[in-house]
């Protein structure tokens, strides 16, 4: 194993050259800080002060043992030592395996109600591997549907607490989506929603969001779902100058009633790091008054305009009807979700609601898939 790695020491920084001739750079500062015993070990947690060493700190000495890396520090600093796998799989500037990492799937109208993910309430309730397939499918796809669930209201918060702990809100932990004779928000009426994503006036909207249909009689009342991602990409190659408005002005939202007064101010569409679509903050009923610069505000109309045409084009829409003991789960921060006008005298249509934050979400996938290993390892 001697022969796994080779140690250059160089003027900041330790590069190990593999025995397949690839070759990594390691900072000093980073290998005294990562340092395996700098890390509580029951915890995991980082217990080393970095304030305690100098920056340009450097090693006395540097050796190979077995497959173990042997770094001597200057002064009464023990050696640190490292696994030298470890250190290739956790190098700098390669981020960590993320199990939670999945591809995005951007889809459109051709995706149909019957290409929506699917999977049995039973099965992700008792197997963790269906758990794990139904999240990793779920999350390429921002939408999927859970069948079968029991007839109960608690039913679709089970499989929600599969995942981890619901999210409060100023509607409560969980909602019921009825008509009600005083509604302080539109899902609570029997009127068409056109498609939106949901508290886009909390300073962090709602990730994942569950609605387990208990009763769909009434006559309309179709959901209608479109992927944001898909939509914001299009604009971008369509109108780049009016994607570039709504992905970096931002515009107050508002939620308020008797009770709350809830503000935020968000770019429309949201861009990771590297530049991709990772979220649309979407809701002309909760945008409030707008109050940007008047010189930018006619080309912002016009490209929030166009986004608000688009998401209603058929070409992105997907339709359905959920039937008692179904519930469409979807990413609230991606998907886009209305519904078609309905008549309550026809029938009674009821939806429970809840949600589950993104972290949480990516948590459970995370845990799932080290089960995964450790049992394959076994």
């Amino acid at each position: 194993m001697t022969d796994m790695a080779c140690p250059r020491l160089e003027a900041r920084q330790l590069r190990l050259v593999w025995a397949d001739g690839e070759s990594h750079a390691f900072p000093y500062i980073w290998l005294r800080d990562t340092d395996p015993a700098g890390f509580h070990p029951r915890t995991g947690e980082r217990v080393f002060d970095l304030t305690s060493v100098p920056l340009d700190l450097a090693p006395r000495a540097v050796r190979v043992e077995g497959a173990i890396l042997v770094v001597d520090w200057p002064g009464d600093d023990a050696a640190s030592r490292f696994d030298l796998c470890w250190l290739r799989e956790n190098r700098p500037g390669a981020p960590r395996p993320d199990p939670a990492g999945v591809e995005t799937v951007a889809w459109r109208g051709e995706l149909g109600a019957g290409g929506v993910p699917r999977a049995r309430a039973a099965e992700v309730l008792q197997d963790d591997a269906a758990l794990a397939d139904w999240l990793c499918r779920g999350k390429a796809y921002g939408l999927s549907i859970i069948e079968g669930l029991d007839d109960d209201v608690e039913a679709g918060c089970a499989v929600a607490r599969r995942i981890g702990f619901l999210r409060e809100t100023n509607f409560g932990r969980t909602f019921e989506v009825v008509s009600k004779p005083d509604p302080n928000n539109l899902a609570y009426t029997s009127d068409a929603l056109p498609l939106h994503t949901d508290l886009t006036n909390q300073e962090l909207p709602p990730g994942w969001q569950f609605l387990h249909c208990l009763a769909n009689e009434a006559e309309g009342g179709g959901s209608v779902f479109c992927d944001g991602v898909a939509v914001a990409e299009d604009l971008a190659r369509a109108d780049p100058t009016a994607f570039e408005l709504l992905a970096s002005v931002d515009i107050p939202f508002r939620f308020h009633d008797a009770e709350t007064d809830i503000r935020a101010r968000k770019t429309v569409i949201r861009r990771r790091l590297d530049g991709r679509v990772d979220e649309i903050c979407f809701n002309a009923h909760l945008a409030d008054i707008l109050d940007i610069d008047p010189a930018i505000m006619p080309d912002y109309y016009a490209a929030y305009r166009r986004l608000m045409q688009m998401t209603r084009d058929p070409a992105y829409l997907v339709t359905l009807k959920l039937k008692a003991g179904e519930m469409v789960v979807f990413d609230n921060r991606r998907v886009l979700h209305g519904r078609a006008a309905f008549d309550p005298s026809t029938g009674f249509r009821h939806l429970r609601g809840c949600y589950v934050d993104r972290g949480e979400f990516d948590s459970r996938m995370r845990v799932l898939a080290r089960a995964a290993d450790r049992a394959e390892a076994a």
